[in-house]
């Protein structure tokens, strides 16, 4: 756990051990492009960058905690 908690990038199976949300829901977060990576082409892994990724993911919890709607935070986080 250490490594992954210093590594510039992680895998989605990695943000969840980071963040407790389930592997489906940040799966739909990235499919919906509330949640960006890039893609190593040898492998087609998506990396996520780790801190970017972790604080864009509690703004979205904050978000639905507040009574969001999936398109108004996708309307928020386009700002």
């Amino acid at each position: 756990m250490e490594v992954i908690e210093t590594s510039e990038y992680v895998t989605i199976g990695e943000l969840v051990r980071l963040t407790n949300v389930r592997y489906s829901t940040l799966k739909y977060y990235t499919e919906e492009g509330m949640l960006p990576f890039e893609q190593a082409e040898e492998n087609l892994t998506r990396r996520y960058k780790r801190e970017q990724s972790m604080a864009q993911i509690q703004k979205i919890k904050d978000l639905r905690q507040g009574g969001k709607s999936i398109p108004e935070i996708k309307a928020i986080l386009k700002q």
